[in-house]
């Protein structure tokens, strides 16, 4: 199975950020660590499982709108020779090309059928096919989902599991500071991978967590004083 970068960033972004919404939403409304860990597992499963899903159909679509787009280009090339080179003529223009350099670029370009179907995807239709498969994307966003997104729960867990007499403010307060690194962290990593700030990209990350995290305790604090 081969790793995906992007798609891993992805998932554990969307991750974080929910399955804290999550447990800062139950916080604000005063129920036990064992509610909060139930419903933050059936969120990350449910939810990671449906982004993987989602990222699925997305790139199988796409690639197959790409593949039925290539057999129209390659139709093209084989039944309109002369106007399919004018195409790519025209597009070598407005890139600056002439005269004798622009008839030898063409020449080159449609002197090979998959430089010219490659060349006219890319350049006319601006259509590039995902490398990857739509499996691997999917396998990819659904573990980034669940690694990154339990982090928020752990603190509920072991306060659960290990009987001692933690109270919800202090679980609360390190999965705070346990999300709050982990969006910083993949905020830093999305920023090597689209080559953006890595300080700036990790505090943007942590600035939209904190915000959902935000407005979902404010949310929960609201509904719990309504309902008693």
């Amino acid at each position: 199975m081969k790793f995906s970068i992007v798609n891993f960033v992805y998932g554990a972004i969307d991750g974080a950020v929910t399955t804290f919404a999550v447990v800062a939403a139950v916080v604000g409304a005063s129920i036990s660590p064992s509610i909060i860990v139930i419903l933050g597992f059936a969120n990350l499963f449910a939810d990671g499982f449906s982004m993987a899903i989602g990222n699925y159909l997305a790139v199988k679509t796409h690639n197959e709108y790409v593949a039925r787009e290539r057999k129209k280009e390659e139709w093209e090339i084989d039944n309109l020779i002369e106007e399919e080179k004018q195409e790519i003529r025209d597009i070598y223009v407005k890139k600056g090309f002439k005269e004798e350099l622009l008839e030898e670029v063409v020449r080159i370009i449609t002197g090979r059928r998959k430089v010219w179907v490659d060349t006219m995807m890319r350049e006319e239709l601006g259509l590039i096919e995902d490398k990857n498969s739509p499996m691997v994307n999917a396998v990819n966003t659904f573990v980034g989902f669940n690694v990154i997104g339990i982090i928020p729960l752990i603190p509920f867990i072991f306060t659960y599991l290990s009987g001692f007499d933690i109270s919800i403010g202090n679980a609360f307060f390190y999965s705070i500071i346990a999300t709050a690194s982990s969006f910083f962290l993949i905020g830093s990593i999305r920023g090597k991978v689209v080559q953006k700030p890595m300080v700036s990209s990790g505090f943007n990350t942590l600035l939209i967590g904190g915000t959902a995290a935000v407005v979902s305790y404010v949310v929960g604090y609201l509904l719990s004083t309504i309902v008693h």
